[in-house]
């Protein structure tokens, strides 16, 4: 026997033989590597901070700018017609393959969404009905802004997660870090990765690989919970696009700085204390716990976060399966999730932009403002709520705000908290995370009223 069938895969005990062969070792490194360098690695491309895949998302989206907006409407279309036929008339065909039925078949709610997402989409597109859904500020702004941005991004995005997730990257990271998150966050090392695919990549990003996590037993109910919604930062790129458009440039280093200290402090806090500390350590049904990241006894921490990893690369599905795997992804996202961005983020733009239900909600945070001596707080606390619809609206609403000071802090709280239904939020839902829509807006302001006096306290010392 030799050394490779000497190695056991994935069983709950830790192997008598700890040794692995050249070839083991590279089928972890190689995939690995390259999702670092994707996924995780920064460079400068183009005068702007950026990840490889954000380099090969906006390569594929310059070059089909201009059909981008037509292929969005026909996926909608398609998504509410193939939602329709699979959930009225059921074909045996259909609801005996999982993948078909899951993504066709669906409950009232669903496909109530994902037929809107279809109509508004036609509507925008075509500039029919009622102003409120195609204007440019609402409807306009997700079909033409933000679902050319999450075909292009989830399309290279989805093909290759397999290599930062399904490799031996997230063990070993996972293993290396345990003790620190588990001490600060209460959550598994390998919740380090989501954080930083966020950081330099996107904060859907975050979530997707959260959600699948989840699912595949890696995460407990309560862990993919407090992930989702405290560690899908915004990345470095929409923090330097949130600055430039608030006249912030000049001011980037510590105003980054000021999110990573209130973005700490939040990701501490809110998991200790409702809805979040009552979620419930468990896992998927049928999958049940799938992490194991304590170290045996005489056994290094490194030697130890290796050898899971190298054993998670050898028990993974061939290339061909995993590409299979990862174009199932993309047309979950694409025919899944897009409809109900569509949906969702064109009524939560319509309310901010032509009703005032955003300044009635805001008005209790205005003595706040006051007392945090902000000035402008009647302008700036719709824009602290605001966010809840769409991550860049309260970049739109604070921009006109003369005092530098109070543009900081509005720009800074944006980025800090992080659930944004137009994306982010109908993502964790779609996704099947164990979070309501009550439950995310609880944590919105959670975070919001946590993040506040901290950004406000750095913001006088930083702005003056």
């Amino acid at each position: 026997m030799n050394r490779e069938e000497a190695m056991p895969l994935l069983d709950d005990q830790p192997p008598a033989d700890t040794s692995y062969s050249l070839r083991q070792l590279l089928i972890f490194l190689i995939p690995s590597l390259l999702g670092v360098l994707l996924f995780l690695t920064p460079i400068v491309y183009e005068e702007k901070v950026t990840i490889g895949l954000g380099v090969m998302a906006d390569a594929l989206k310059a070059g089909f700018s201009d059909w981008l907006p037509a292929i969005a409407t026909a996926l909608l279309l398609l998504s509410a017609a193939l939602g329709l036929f699979g959930s009225l008339l059921k074909p045996r065909w259909l609801t005996e393959r999982r993948a078909l039925n899951d993504l066709f078949v669906l409950p009232p709610l669903w496909l109530a969404l994902r037929v809107l997402g279809g109509l508004f989409a036609a509507m925008t597109f075509w500039q029919f009905g009622p102003e409120w859904v195609w204007n440019a500020n609402t409807g306009g702004v997700v079909l033409k802004d933000l679902a050319p941005v999450l075909i292009t991004f989830f399309l290279v995005a989805g093909l290759i997660l397999p290599l930062l997730t399904d490799y031996g990257l997230m063990e070993f990271i996972g293993t290396v870090v345990r003790n620190v998150f588990r001490k600060i966050f209460g959550l598994p090392g390998r919740s380090a990765i989501d954080a930083i695919a966020s950081w330099l990549g996107s904060g859907t990003v975050g979530v997707l690989i959260t959600a699948q996590q989840y699912q595949k037993g890696f995460y407990s109910a309560r862990e993919a919970a407090v992930i989702a919604t405290n560690f899908s930062i915004a990345s470095i790129a929409f923090s330097l696009l949130i600055t430039s458009f608030m006249k912030l440039d000049h001011l980037f280093v510590p105003f980054y700085l000021t999110v990573v200290v209130a973005g700490l402090a939040a990701a501490i806090i809110t998991p200790r204390i409702p809805p979040l500390s009552w979620k419930k350590d468990e896992y998927v049904a049928g999958v049940g716990k799938q992490i194991k990241e304590d170290v045996p006894a005489g056994t290094s921490l490194l030697r130890w976060g290796l050898l899971q990893a190298v054993r998670r690369a050898n028990a993974n599905p061939s290339p061909g399966q995993m590409v299979k795997v990862g174009v199932h992804n993309v047309v979950d996202i694409w025919l899944g999730l897009l409809p109900l961005v569509m949906a969702i983020g064109t009524v939560s733009l319509a309310i901010a932009e032509f009703t005032p239900i955003f300044n009635w909600l805001s008005a209790p945070i205005v003595p706040l403002l006051e007392l945090l001596q902000l000035p402008e707080a009647t302008k700036a606390a719709p824009a602290m709520l605001v966010g809840f619809a769409d991550m860049f609206l309260p970049a739109v609403l604070g921009k006109g705000i003369e005092s530098e000071l109070t543009r900081f802090v509005v720009a800074c709280v944006s980025l800090t908290q992080l659930i944004y239904m137009s994306e982010v939020g109908v993502l964790i839902i779609k996704a099947k995370l164990p979070l309501n829509l009550l439950e995310l807006f609880v944590i919105f302001i959670i975070r919001t009223l946590i993040t506040l006096p901290i950004i406000a306290l750095m913001a006088h010392w930083i702005v003056g």
